[in-house]
């Protein structure tokens, strides 16, 4: 496999778009208490992150298939990486395990 040094900035490319999309998501997710429209608000934000997410992988492949799988990798990353920083913490008192 040839990997060319573009290739090396594609997996941080990739973990950069992943944080942006879940940032997006997380923050629409917190506001839907608080507006008026929320369906409007999960509309307009779901369109405005998939345009994104996928005209950025669009730039970031340009045309080399090996470098989709770089950058979902990234992408994946950083989802992981939010989901375990954003979970709800739960102590062991609140699951009964403590006495």
């Amino acid at each position: 496999m040839d990997i060319r040094l573009t290739d090396l900035f594609i997996f941080p490319l990739g973990f950069g778009l992943g944080i942006f999309y879940f940032t997006c998501l997380w923050f629409t997710v917190q506001h839907l208490t608080r507006t008026q429209h929320p369906v409007l608000l999960i509309v307009s934000s779901g369109v405005a992150r998939l345009s994104v997410a996928l005209l950025a992988f669009y730039f970031l492949i340009g045309g080399h298939w090996e470098r989709i799988i770089i950058a979902l990798l990234g992408f994946l990353l950083a989802r992981t990486l939010l989901i375990a920083r954003w979970r709800p913490q739960t102590r062991l008192a609140d699951l009964g395990l403590e006495d």
